[in-house]
């Protein structure tokens, strides 16, 4: 294992589990070694994109006329992810929050830019329950707020709380999963939670919860597709490849919000006016990643090291872009 789990404090042990485990369940092993015509993608549940070229199996077709077969690795979240593309259990990285490669990159992982969806600051927001008598974020001092930590909505929670006055120790932080913040916030058991589509739709749908505040102004919530330094020097066509199915498929997605939403459904055993609901608020356009758009990545890390997420600062713009070679 590398140091991703050691380096930043907060995620040492329970990290360090969610990664074995994420790779038990995944069938990866510690090796590095592997048959050059092989690409292990991993990806996460909200990894649409990803999900839908894994089920309709185009990405897998494009790339055998390359003579490359693909694997693939589903993690719970995008941190494990990254420790398997750190330690070269994975060679591709689906989309993840842009957060995450900060977390990375300040434990000392090797990993290089490959993509973008452009931002999608409606994607993610700070919820009540629909009789609370929270009004604004300044009412969250002294209040107990879901949020999952190292994920794009911590940053927006950090925001959140820094234009409101306030610092993250006014709240009473409870670190969770969607899932066990929207179960927190259904039972009372928290008064707000912060999360990321498609977990937000489904928390507003199935308590009725209203937005308090989401992302506008605040976290432009871009999401990120990685790979190795290595892989991005010696595999420039297969990422080729990858890059173009994704803004394909990203382009599909909204011009066809209710086929992408039922095939979704499927997938998920979510509702599927969900799905589309949650669709709606993430652009799904992919681009590859340029040194200026990469600005608030900063801006997420000196926040992160503010609040001693971080052992020492990082300088986001030391982490590598990789280039089509077409440009």
């Amino acid at each position: 294992m590398s140091h991703l789990f050691s380096l930043v404090r907060p995620f040492s042990r329970r990290l360090a589990l969610a990664i074995l485990s994420a790779a038990a369940l995944s069938g990866l092993t510690v090796a590095g070694a592997h048959a050059a015509e092989t690409l292990r993608i991993g990806y996460q549940r909200s990894s649409t994109l990803t999900t839908l070229l894994k089920s309709s199996g185009e990405l897998e077709a494009a790339l055998a006329k390359q003579n490359v077969r693909v694997t693939w690795h589903e993690f719970t979240s995008g941190l494990p992810l990254l420790e398997a593309l750190n330690t070269g259990n994975v060679d591709f990285s689906a989309d993840v929050a842009d957060t995450v490669p900060v977390f990375a990159q300040a434990a000392g992982a090797k990993l290089t830019y490959v993509a973008e969806e452009a931002a999608s600051p409606a994607a993610q927001a700070i919820l009540v329950p629909a009789n609370s008598t929270i009004a604004s974020v300044a009412d969250l001092k002294g209040r107990k707020v879901a949020v999952t930590k190292g994920a794009g909505s911590h940053y927006l929670l950090l925001a959140a709380l820094t234009k409101a006055g306030l610092s993250i120790k006014e709240i009473t932080p409870a670190y969770l999963t969607p899932a066990d913040g929207r179960a927190a916030l259904i039972g009372g058991n928290v008064d707000a939670l912060v999360v990321w589509d498609p977990f937000l739709a489904s928390a507003q749908a199935q308590s009725g919860a209203r937005v308090l505040q989401n992302g506008d102004g605040l976290s432009s919530y871009k999401r990120y597709y990685l790979t190795t330094d290595s892989f991005a020097k010696r595999d420039g066509a297969i990422l080729d490849t990858i890059v173009a199915q994704l803004k394909a498929k990203g382009e599909w997605v909204k011009a066809h919000p209710k086929e992408a939403a039922e095939q979704l459904a499927a997938i998920w055993k979510i509702d599927a006016a969900i799905i589309e609901q949650g669709n709606a608020r993430r652009s799904y356009k992919v681009a590859t990643v340029e040194r200026e758009g990469l600005a608030e990545q900063q801006k997420i890390a000196d926040a992160f090291f503010g609040e001693g997420l971080f052992p020492k600062p990082i300088v986001t713009a030391d982490t590598p872009i990789w280039r089509p070679a077409t440009q």
